[in-house]
This record gives C-alpha cells, structure tokens and sequence, in this order.
C-alpha cells in the first residue's frame, strides 16, 4: 500500500473542534482515517474528483489550496452514509505533500466554515 501524505497536521482550532463533535459522534477519530485514506487519496493522489470535496473560492489564498469536504461518511449517523452532515476544511500543500486539517463541524450546529479562521491561518503564508 501506498503512503497517502508525507504528513497529515491539525491545527489547534481543529483539535478543539473535533474534540467537541468526538463526544456526540463517537466514530470520528475512525471516519476521520478513512476519509484521509480514501476520500484524500483519491482526489490528491489520483485524481479522480468524486464531487466529495471543493475548493474554496474568494479567499485570496492561492497556496495552499483550501477545500470544504462535503463528502464525509460518519458511521454514527446512521443511514446518512456520505451526506453525514460533518464538513471538513482542510489546507493542501501541493509542494510539500502535507494536508492541515483546520475545521470540523456539524451542520446541524453551524451552517458554513470560519472563513475568519481560515484567513488568520493563511492570509500571511
């Protein structure tokens, strides 16, 4: 088996967040491996786009590439599959071969990504 990434970071935020969801989804930390197994993989490695990621757009932010996972299977939301509900944003370091993991969240709890966030960790990078 290939090596997916030369390295996979959280970044604080993200660790404070999916700490909070850990609690009410308890599969995460394991939906969390395969979704940077296989979801990751896929697109970055070899890239084939099944629609489950997209860049974002309008942050000014050319390097790193930051995308929202829309696509993200948790195995506590039972009967849901892909459509969890759970978004993820990540940063990918093309260059490097490194993936940041920034946020997590709910949709139930939150309806879009801490683009404030997202700015503070790469608008001077």
């Amino acid at each position: 088996m290939t090596k997916n990434f030369s390295k996979v970071r959280r970044l604080p935020g993200f660790d404070k967040d999916f700490k909070k969801l850990l609690k009410k989804f308890r599969t995460l930390e394991e939906d969390l491996k395969t979704f940077i197994e296989k979801q990751l993989k896929l697109l970055h490695k070899l890239g084939i786009d099944n629609k489950g990621c997209a860049r974002i757009s309008g942050l000014g932010i050319t390097y790193p590439e930051i995308y929202k996972a829309r696509k993200f299977a948790c195995k506590s939301l039972k009967g849901k599959g892909s459509a969890s509900g759970i978004r993820i944003i990540y940063a990918y370091y093309k260059n490097e071969d490194i993936i940041e993991l920034v946020e997590i969240y709910y949709k139930g709890d939150k309806e879009n990504e801490d683009r404030e966030r997202i700015l503070e960790n790469y608008r001077s990078k």
